[in-house]
């Protein structure tokens, strides 16, 4: 029989048995025939060492049952299965069922457990447990729908139950078989029975001589007269002393015994609660940090390094589907050098091909996680194209599991060790598995939000383009106007926040606009003063039809912002006459961009002045008109922006 593949997966095959039972048959192979290569054994029956080392792994009829057939071949034991379910009382052969178990008083109450306690080890059948007597219990196992296990498996069972009354230091059981599946029964039924332990019988002997002891010694006083009485008291005494003494060191042993098991179920249930603890820990806390990212790059950015921090993997890689789902794109990754990351973002996984079945495609199509060991040993079942990529990269052995949120793959999550050569286990699976939703979630809100500011900006550049488009002349004023601010914004080393607001006030600065007519708006040469006035009345506007909208965060002061635009240091200014520092800071910003965009662009009244020109002309308004310092901002970075294509920051 050939070897399986080493290529695992959640969904595939029907696993039933849980690793440690292989792991028991193992230890057994190494404690008492140590000529059996195990190596040999396992690769025979598909099995890798790494996954009978995972606690999490499970293995389906197929694989246990190569095992078993191989392992008779090469000890040459036919009743091996029964010898490794006793071996399961030797202390290096426990399994975690068995090791909580025997943790308790007796074997009635470990039957009882282990009953209930079966699904840890077996999905092949259900156990049901009754106590019919002080020192017997009857085991009902029903073989679940679709199974067919073997007659050794029923073997192994009593083998198990041999094993966990002599952990107790009794006797071996006595075990009916009275229904077999494997002989016409509905399912195997155990009456399990066992003698009671040296203490119990040596305390009935002890409760029953001192009794009587006292009569007898009675009778003999009667009798004799007190003659020979105190020394046959004496020797009662002796006796009952000696059968206490045994009693008390043979309940301490039993007791002892089931200390010691007790402690070893804890220790190991105090180590996987702590992993578990721990790594529910570092899930929330990954749930936690990047949620307070809205932007998707940065959001990743942030995945990657916690990856990288908290997670034990030497290399990573996020890969998402693009906007138009047809391939999967490089977004971020950690552990590769600047040649492998090239190579990664160069690479091509194909979704809109039926063709491709690379291992991240089928990935993201399938929704489900894969593990890979050994790429060599699935060459056949890798793509051309994969298989060079992979070994490109250098990879050996990883685990792949998209990235989903709800029941849309968003993406696939990555990761190998190449430098601690690491086994990759099912248990790493469970754990990025649990990670992913946390990233799909966040990734899909931020996606979401990135969304929403790409419509809500084009719709601000529509609002805006609405107004320039009124006059040919004026065309593009207010994207000019918005350019310069962001400029300045940057100069002054502004908050992201405050940049944000002005940019959108720079906008829809001259919205109000709207509300002017043409013959006003684009009158050629000097307005009178009435229609000076009634061109003042469009910041008023302005604000009046920015107040409608619903701004909400950052963006409740844009209102305010764009209808101050017109304000003067020196009070000169309208609509409301601020004042210095009165004056919003956006609004002294989007001023002098408004200005100096004014004094250099054509206009029906006046033809665009020359650039030094502007310049002077821009500085004899600092002080009273324009703030100084913004001035300044503008002219440390208006070389460089005027010499750029004209385009909203």
């Amino acid at each position: 029989m050939q070897p399986m593949m080493d290529i695992t997966s959640k969904d595939e095959g029907s696993p039933l048995y849980n690793s440690n039972i292989i792991l028991t048959y193992i230890k057994l192979i190494r404690s008492r025939y140590s000529y059996v290569n195990v190596a040999e054994l396992l690769e025979y029956a598909g099995m890798e060492p790494y996954q009978v080392e995972d606690n999490g792994h499970w293995f389906n009829q197929e694989q246990v049952d190569c095992f078993y057939l191989r392992l008779v071949k090469m000890t040459g034991n036919p009743g091996i299965a029964r010898e490794a379910g006793r071996y399961t009382a030797a202390p290096e052969g426990l399994n975690p069922v068995a090791r909580y178990a025997l943790g308790f008083a007796g074997p009635a109450k470990a039957f009882e457990v282990i009953s209930k306690l079966a699904g840890n080890l077996t999905r092949s059948t259900t156990y049901e447990f009754k106590r019919i007597g002080a020192n017997a219990i009857e085991i009902t196992v029903i073989p679940r729908d679709g199974v067919a296990e073997k007659p050794y498996q029923c073997e192994n069972r009593m083998g198990y139950f041999e094993a966990i009354v002599e952990g107790f230091n009794y006797r071996l059981p006595h075990i009916e078989h009275t229904e077999c599946v494997f002989k016409g029964g509905s399912c195997c039924r155990y009456r399990v029975t066992w003698r009671r332990s040296k203490a119990a019988i040596i305390k009935t002997v002890r409760n029953v001589f001192a009794p009587a002891s006292i009569l007898f010694t009675a009778i003999q006083g009667l009798i004799s007269g007190g003659a020979d009485t105190l020394t046959i008291g004496c020797i009662a005494v002796f006796v009952l002393l000696l059968l206490s003494f045994a009693v008390e060191y043979l309940e301490k042993r039993e007791l002892e015994s089931a200390i010691v098991q007790l402690r070893s179920t804890t220790e190991k249930l105090s180590g996987d609660a702590d992993r578990n603890y721990n790594n529910a820990l570092m899930i929330n806390e990954i749930g936690r940090i990047i949620s307070k990212y809205n932007q998707t790059d940065a959001l990743l950015s942030q995945v990657i390094d916690i990856l990288q921090k908290r997670l034990d993997y030497d290399r990573g890689f996020i890969l998402f589907a693009c906007a138009d789902k047809t391939r999967l794109e490089y977004r971020a990754g950690y552990g590769y050098s600047t040649a492998l990351v090239e190579e990664i973002k160069n690479a091509r996984f194909h979704l809109d091909k039926p063709e491709s079945r690379g291992v991240f495609v089928l990935c993201y199509r399938e929704r489900r996680p894969f593990l890979v060991n050994d790429v060599e040993a699935i060459e056949g079942d890798l793509s051309r194209h994969s298989l060079e990529f992979l070994r490109t990269i250098g990879t050996k052995s990883f685990i792949c599991c998209p990235i989903l949120y709800e029941d849309e793959c968003l993406g696939v999550l990555a990761v190998d060790n190449v430098e601690s050569k690491k086994p990759l286990v099912e248990s790493d699976i469970n754990l990025l598995m649990g990670i992913s939703p946390e990233i799909g979630m966040s990734v899909h809100n931020a996606m979401l939000i990135e969304e929403s500011e790409r419509q809500f900006r084009s719709i601000l550049r529509t609002l805006a383009a609405s107004i320039d488009a009124r006059d040919s002349l004026t065309a593009g004023h207010s994207e000019h106007v918005t350019r310069y601010s962001m400029a300045i914004c940057a100069e002054m080393g502004l908050p992201r926040e405050l940049t944000e607001a002005i940019r959108v006030a720079a906008q829809l600065h001259d919205y109000g606009k709207i509300g002017i007519k043409d013959s006003i708006l684009k009158k050629r040469g000097p307005l009178t003063g009435k229609e000076r006035e009634e061109i003042k009345t469009h910041v008023v506007k302005t604000q009046e039809i920015l107040d409608q909208i619903n701004f909400t965060g950052i963006y409740k002061q844009v209102p305010n912002i764009a209808g101050a635009h017109h304000e003067r240091l020196d009070g000169s200014g309208y609509p409301q006459g601020l004042k210095g520092a009165e004056i919003p800071l956006g609004a002294r910003i989007i001023a002098v961009a408004d200005f100096f965009e004014a004094i250099t662009a054509k206009r029906h009244y006046h033809e665009p002045l020359p650039l030094a020109e502007s310049i002077e002309m821009l500085k004899m308004e600092g002080g009273h008109h324009l703030d100084e310092e913004v001035i300044q901002a503008l002219l440390k970075s208006v070389n460089v922006d005027l010499a750029a294509p004209a385009s909203v920051v």
